[in-house]
């Protein structure tokens, strides 16, 4: 991209970044954008530049081990037309992205899975680790095309001719947004790595749930969760910044894509919150959920770790412990002195963040801080996000609020709303399942919102998000990963008419970007009896329906195929802003296109 040594700083200082974050629209109409940059302590702190201006001086997040972790506010205007803009090192490393205009809805990527649990697994894969990675990066930014040395003619197919016309012929980036739904990091690798963690996994129940975390063990995994992000996401063998052919991975993507990011249950490890409660309380799982959270507070929230208040246990005297109960943080005073702190909603215990971007609006729902076996969201959360939600203004005619008028709410759960429920596999891991952190079966599924465990907070989301679809005349859809398929499926209220759309809520499902999907012999099995199972409508209760969809272009209700999915809302008034949403599923000679239209409500 440029010169390797700029203002005394070697490209080999550079440990991690650059990586975006989205902030959120602020006043005057200001794409608020920040960059996480790893150096070296012993290296100098470079001066940034974005759109020309030189950029505020860099807060310092965090300070281990020899290596500072900076966040860089490259915010600039948004215009009456979207632009691209460039941020970097003056006369050094250069990147970019692209600014939509004020009126315009952002057009979205949408990824999840960004790893995988197991080694092994990647042995499946057909074609690169990175594959899926490279046609979103392909399709986004036509100059990587071009540096990539791959002809055109190999890269593109129809469904991006409407792009290249409309986009790239402007010499735009095709995503204002990348939307990150959860696990973008994997940590299941601690249980071999640290050697008293091996070792725990081997005692019985009974000796693991009295174990004590000391000190050394504890400096252990903090060092393990602070470390391993600059491990994963700048991987040390790639191709530097500054090579004439870029290397296409995530690192690319997470440089020239704003993110929303959530963290689902392998940011920290996986099954957190579905092992029994014995063993969620057990001293090294409440040790490592506490550093899993500050290296996610750190590196996908992009906040500095002192400013991370501890969680603190608000269980009533008297009552079991069976789903956690923390008091709420007052987020606003906790934030107060960071002008560029995330839209986390206030008075609630987790992460939980909300956007309103022109006529999009995004809720990022935490669904691991206060998880339990029996719980997803704990009730202080449960009542910011209606507030929250309730509070939009709708786009079609219906009463205004503070916030700008609301044609479409995207809710990110990081796990489906709607899938295929397993009901003989569920009665099964009940009986005979078992808390072993290194057999994900049984966690898996009572993670599902269709879990019978959690059916009564399903159906308490699917009330909340369809009063808003009544009152305000709002479309609303579900963003999910987690499940390693592609997917489509539909809720709604069975006592309407099908004329009433507004009570019809889409689930969107999308995973994964880099962990194989159901490739064995026996998870072929399994995607045989996910699809059997598919067909049967869930009959929630006397009012709601969950439904999966002949996915789009495809003989069968789940796709088992790596995929990334497109997020894009039609220009135009209201009634005809349509929300395209687009699969692009891995094949094993290129990628298939499945295209679904959501039309607004009427």
């Amino acid at each position: 991209m440029a010169k390797s040594r700029i203002q005394g700083m070697s490209e080999k200082d550079l440990l991690l970044g650059p990586v975006l974050s989205f902030r959120g629209v602020g006043k005057n109409n200001a794409w608020r954008v920040t960059a996480l940059i790893g150096l070296k302590e012993s290296a100098p702190v470079p001066a940034l530049e974005v759109d020309g201006h030189k950029c505020p001086a860099p807060r310092e997040l965090l300070l281990h081990k020899g290596e500072r972790y900076l966040r860089y506010d490259i915010s600039c205007d948004m215009q009456v037309g979207e632009r691209r803009v460039s941020y970097g090192i003056p006369g050094g490393l250069q990147w970019s992205f692209t600014v939509p205009g004020k009126a315009d809805a952002p057009r979205m990527a949408y990824v999840s899975c960004n790893g995988f649990s197991d080694p092994s697994a990647m042995r499946k894969i057909v074609r690169t680790a990175n594959s899926v990675w490279e046609d979103l990066l392909y399709s986004h930014d036509r100059e990587l095309r071009a540096k990539s040395g791959a002809g055109e003619a190999k890269l593109l197919d129809k469904e991006q001719l409407w792009h290249e016309q409309r986009i790239h012929d402007r010499g735009l980036q095709r995503f204002h947004l990348m939307l990150m739904g959860g696990d973008q990091i994997y940590f299941d690798s601690i249980w071999e790595d640290i050697k008293a963690l091996r070792e725990w996994v081997a005692m019985p129940r009974d000796r693991q749930l009295a174990f004590e975390v000391g000190k050394a063990l504890e400096r252990e995994i903090e060092s393990y969760y602070l470390g391993l992000y600059q491990q994963r996401w700048l991987p040390a063998g790639r191709k530097s910044w500054s090579s004439p052919e870029p290397a296409l991975d995530a690192s690319v993507a997470l440089a020239s894509i704003p993110a929303i990011m959530m963290w689902d249950d392998h940011d920290i490890f996986d099954g957190w919150g579905s092992f029994s409660p014995e063993m969620q309380q057990c001293q090294l799982f409440e040790v490592m959920f506490r550093h899993a959270r500050r290296a996610f507070w750190v590196f996908q929230m992009q906040h500095a770790l002192q400013d991370l208040p501890e969680l603190e246990d608000a269980t009533p005297p008297g009552f079991a412990r069976q789903d956690p109960m923390f008091r709420p943080i007052a987020w606003s005073q906790a934030l107060a002195q960071d002008r560029l702190a995330l839209p986390m909603l206030d008075a609630q215990p987790g992460f939980s963040s909300a956007y309103a971007v022109g006529p999009v609006a995004i809720v990022a729902a935490d669904l691991r801080t206060e998880r339990s076996r029996t719980q997803v969201i704990g009730n202080d959360t449960w009542g910011r996000l209606k507030a929250w939600i309730g509070g939009l203004g709708g786009g079609n005619g219906s009463r205004r609020s503070t916030r700008s008028a609301c044609g479409h709410l995207l809710f990110m759960s990081s796990v489906p709303v709607v899938h295929p429920k397993l009901s003989m596999a569920e009665l099964l891991l009940d009986k005979f399942g078992q808390d072993h952190v290194t057999d994900s079966n049984a966690d898996d599924l009572k993670d599902h919102w269709s879990h019978d465990d959690h059916e009564g907070e399903r159906k308490r989301l699917l009330e909340v998000l369809s009063s808003l679809a009544r009152d305000k005349k709002i479309r609303v859809s579900l963003v999910s990963g987690d499940v390693h398929v592609a997917a489509w499926g539909t809720a709604y209220k069975k006592d309407l008419p099908a004329s009433e759309t507004w009570s019809q809520i889409h689930q969107l499902t999308s995973s994964a970007v880099v962990h194989p999907s159901l490739m064995g012999v026996m998870e072929r099995l399994f995607l045989f009896w996910l699809n059997s199972s598919a067909k049967s409508q869930q009959n929630i209760d006397v009012q709601y329906v969950a439904e999966m969809m002949m996915f789009p272009g495809h003989d069968q209700y789940v796709k088992a195929a790596r995929n990334w999915l497109a997020l894009e809302l039609d220009a135009g008034s209201a009634e005809n802003r349509k929300l395209w949403a687009t699969w692009r599923c891995e094949t094993e000679t290129g990628f298939s296109n499945h295209l679904l239209a959501i039309a607004p409500v009427l």
